[in-house]
């Protein structure tokens, strides 16, 4: 019989680069976005974290293109906080695509015969059901063998959204027992509104598939070169080709999980736990909402207690040790508050995101909002955004034009006494003396 591994399971984090952080501005100027706070704590901490509770998964790979020194000081922190795995940054040397990176690094990935891998987006926020996600997938494998079928290849994490807004992701049409039967990346007509969740577990025999497909590939790109050069000789008119065929990127989405839909080789487990997406800065705030309830749920101690008195503590709230917060400030509820901030009396703090060293002074209101790096916020100044619904995100128009859904302050703004900033978004290091609205401030 053949020993089994150690550490039978294994993980990848993908973390993209700098240049796919431009819709997190102002917040990814400063920080990039898997290293964002949430709750209290860096984006990429909360998927380390689960990680860590899994059995027998002792490797975490975050594979990106960023420069290794971004996550050097996490890392540090990590192998302190989570002694039970070893976290390790992958560089790539160029953006490679969602599977690129994978099988790049497929001989460190593979080293020691892990049996599964766990594949995680960075920016997916969700309850990560991953012991679910093991039971479910070996579930499928037993069916399987009593059946005489293939093995599955991969179980991918999916969450239901509306119909409204199921264009913006790629949809999952299930059969029996979870298996895909067909799969589309952002479809221009509704399909299902059961969406890929980003978050995905592989058995180790993936690795020969993506071989495949890169061969294929490579072989579709020197046949379409060479055709393309015999048609340039015989017409002014250049032959077609499809650029996301040709460009020599690995894409999970598009390459591996639409080829293997049909084939009763890819599952969907359903997740009954919250599911959201952090891509724009506005969306943060959304998301740590939903995280500060989920740590609340599991009474998690990063989570303050309420109370009634000095100061009034409402809902999920998480306070830095740090923080100065005076008596009478009211806070929550989805409240973060991060280290050194300082928070006057008869400020009032709701749904929002408070960062190092923020100081919000006296009668200040924030709502629905980020503020961000050693800001300032004069007396009686209110800084809001709009609610916003996991369900659906809002498009709020103004004279034909897309409005922010929620307000976000960059790095050391100063904000006067006695203003309004509503919906906005503020660069760093601006000077508002006067309200606002609806804007983008640079």
């Amino acid at each position: 019989m053949a020993q089994q591994p150690q550490h039978p399971y294994k993980a990848v984090i993908l973390v993209g680069g700098p240049s796919r952080g431009t819709r997190f501005r102002p917040l990814s100027l400063n920080c990039p976005k898997p290293l964002f706070p949430i709750a209290g704590q860096p984006l990429l901490y909360h998927h380390l974290a689960a990680l860590a509770e899994v059995p027998g998964l002792k490797d975490v790979y975050i594979v990106g293109f960023f420069e290794d020194a971004v996550f050097a000081p996490f890392l540090d922190r990590v192998a302190v906080d989570l002694p039970s795995i070893n976290v390790r940054y992958l560089r790539e040397y160029q953006a490679l695509g969602t599977a690129g990176g994978l099988f790049h690094f497929r001989d460190e990935i593979l080293r020691g015969s892990p049996r599964k891998l766990f594949v995680l987006h960075s920016d997916i926020c969700t309850g990560t059901p991953l012991h679910a996600m093991l039971t479910f997938h070996a579930d499928r494998e037993a069916d399987a063998r009593t059946q005489g079928k293939p093995a599955p290849l991969c179980t991918v994490l999916t969450a239901r959204v509306s119909r409204e807004t199921t264009q913006r992701y790629g949809c999952v049409v299930a059969g029996d027992a979870g298996e895909v039967l067909h799969y589309v990346e952002k479809p221009e007509f509704f399909i299902s509104d059961l969406i890929n969740g980003g978050v995905y577990l592989f058995d180790a025999a993936i690795f020969g598939v993506l071989e495949e497909i890169r061969n294929a590939k490579a072989a579709a790109a020197t046949a379409a070169a060479a055709a393309s050069f015999s048609a340039s000789t015989d017409s002014l008119v250049p032959l077609a080709t499809d650029a996301a065929e040709l460009d020599g990127k690995l894409r999970l989405e598009l390459d591996v999980l639409r080829g293997l839909a049909g084939t009763g080789k890819l599952f969907a487990y359903e997740t009954n736990e919250f599911w959201t997406q952090m891509k724009t800065a506005t969306s943060a705030v959304l998301v740590n909402s939903l995280v500060l309830q989920h740590n609340k749920r599991k009474r998690s101690a990063s989570v303050v207690a309420e109370t009634m008195r000095g100061p009034q503590i409402v809902g999920a709230v998480s306070i830095h040790r740090s923080a100065q917060i005076h008596p009478s400030a009211k806070i929550g509820p989805n409240v973060s508050i991060g280290p050194r901030a300082i928070i006057g009396p008869g400020v009032r703090v709701k749904e929002a995101i408070i960062l190092d060293g923020v100081e919000l002074k006296a009668n200040a209101c924030v709502l629905y909002s980020v503020v961000g790096w050693n800001s300032k916020v004069g007396t009686w100044s209110r800084i809001e955004g709009t609610p916003q619904d996991a369900g659906i995100a809002h498009k709020l128009m103004q004279n034909g034009q897309k409005t922010q859904a929620a307000t976000v302050i960059g790095h050391e703004v100063s904000i006067a006494d006695e203003v309004i900033i509503r919906n906005c978004l503020v660069l760093p290091h601006k000077d508002l003396k006067s309200s606002y609205h609806n804007d983008i401030l640079m």
